[in-house]
């Protein structure tokens, strides 16, 4: 279909590489199209619906999107309210979705919605939703803390009629689909933002020594270089980390617990990182003129997207056998 057919070590790679562009939002773009909205299709669509859109998409003539977070439903997904109700040979789907990246400017969407009554894990389905049908209207593009440089929109859906030949692989599986490619999306997250904390980091230690404070720079200061090598020692042990799962997933073993590990990892590293060297920059780093700052505001989405730090918990509590039964 126009892919190169690497195995996932290359979007890992990939991942890496993109983190030298100096905003969170391209790179985030890019996994969006690369190993979001695109997996599922690319594992169970039919050829025809591979065809009209994974072709295209992977050409980078189209521009594809991810429905599944709504209002009240983030990183509760089987909590989603939209549905496809089937007539005749038609989904009319109504509903609406929230925080979609890529949301204003995209050709398609892979849209998780309910197609039946049953059990909240058995009644979804992904669609391959054209974004130029009647009825989808782009509210909005949310202004946002950080990712300023990408789209995230709004969307809502009033009777949407889409062929139901362009159901992705079987009805009600949705939901498993959508969990499959998860444990890539939390591992090519945590790739994204090696790079940018190995870099902040640097420029921190440039900065600080060459910027003096009573006679001497601050990077002379115990309390300023310890803390910059501890900072450095938590990063090499993420990507210890991310390598690790990687080569577990490659070899087809579960990794979940080590992927919301990762997750889990990358998103408080990226956290402390920023707030770290932001501090050691001063009153410039309050600025946006530099770096720090804007990466302080763009990788705090970490912690939020793809399941919150407090799902990364709970997934890894329920592998560990501690998470109380409900």
């Amino acid at each position: 279909y126009g892919g190169m057919g690497l195995d996932f070590s290359y979007n890992i790679a990939l991942a890496q590489e993109l983190g030298s562009i100096r905003c969170g939002g391209i790179p985030m773009a890019i996994g969006v199209q690369a190993v979001m909205a695109t997996p599922a299709l690319t594992r169970f669509g039919s050829d025809e619906l591979k065809k009209q859109f994974l072709v295209p998409t992977i050409a980078g003539d189209f521009v594809a999107c991810l429905g599944i977070s709504e209002a009240g439903a983030g990183s509760d997904v089987a909590n989603i309210k939209t549905t496809a109700v089937r007539k005749g040979d038609e989904y009319v789907i109504n509903g609406g979705k929230m925080w979609t990246t890529s949301g204003c400017q995209a050709d398609w969407m892979c849209l998780l919605a309910n197609t039946s009554e049953g059990p909240r894990h058995q009644n979804k389905s992904l669609i391959c939703l054209p974004m130029n049908l009647p009825g989808i209207h782009v509210a909005k593009k949310i202004d946002k803390l950080g990712m300023r440089s990408s789209d995230t929109a709004q969307i809502f859906f009033e009777d949407v009629r889409v062929p139901s030949k362009n159901l992705i692989g079987e009805e009600g599986k949705g939901f498993t689909y959508q969990m499959l490619q998860f444990q890539e999306e939390r591992l090519w997250g945590a790739a994204t933002v090696l790079t940018p904390l190995e870099t902040i980091i640097q420029e921190t230690i440039d900065y600080t020594r060459q910027r003096k404070v009573f006679d001497q720079p601050i990077l002379h200061n115990q309390a300023v270089h310890f803390r910059l090598a501890e900072l450095a020692t938590e990063v090499e042990l993420l990507r210890s980390l991310l390598y690790r799962t990687v080569a577990l997933y490659m070899e087809g073993k579960d990794v979940t617990k080590f992927a919301s590990m990762t997750k889990l990892k990358a998103g408080r590293l990226a956290r402390e990182v920023t707030d770290s060297c932001l501090q050691f920059w001063g009153g410039m780093g309050f600025t946006s003129e530099v770096l720090v700052s804007r990466l302080y505001r763009d990788l705090r989405l970490m912690s939020i997207g793809g399941g919150a730090d407090e799902i990364m918990l709970s997934i890894i509590c329920k592998y560990m056998e501690t998470l109380p039964s409900k």
